[in-house]
């Protein structure tokens, strides 16, 4: 089954929620900081390709309007 996509302001609130959890948790539980290294990784990238998406975008826009 295909991942659904995940919008970029709902990416962003659950990195700051991983990075929060990370901050504030005394407990070492090494399975559990690999989990979620390991989905802030994906949360990133899922970020970085939707942001060079809209620079692509802005940069068609601003071409058709000086031609």
């Amino acid at each position: 089954m295909p991942k659904q996509k995940i919008s970029y302001s709902v990416a962003v609130a659950e990195l700051e929620k991983i990075l929060f959890d990370l901050e504030n948790n005394s407990e070492v539980n090494m399975d559990v900081i690999a989990q979620k290294v390991k989905r802030a990784a994906e949360l990133m990238e899922i970020c970085k390709k939707q942001l060079h998406e809209i620079d692509t975008e802005l940069e068609k826009i601003l071409e058709d309007i000086d031609n």
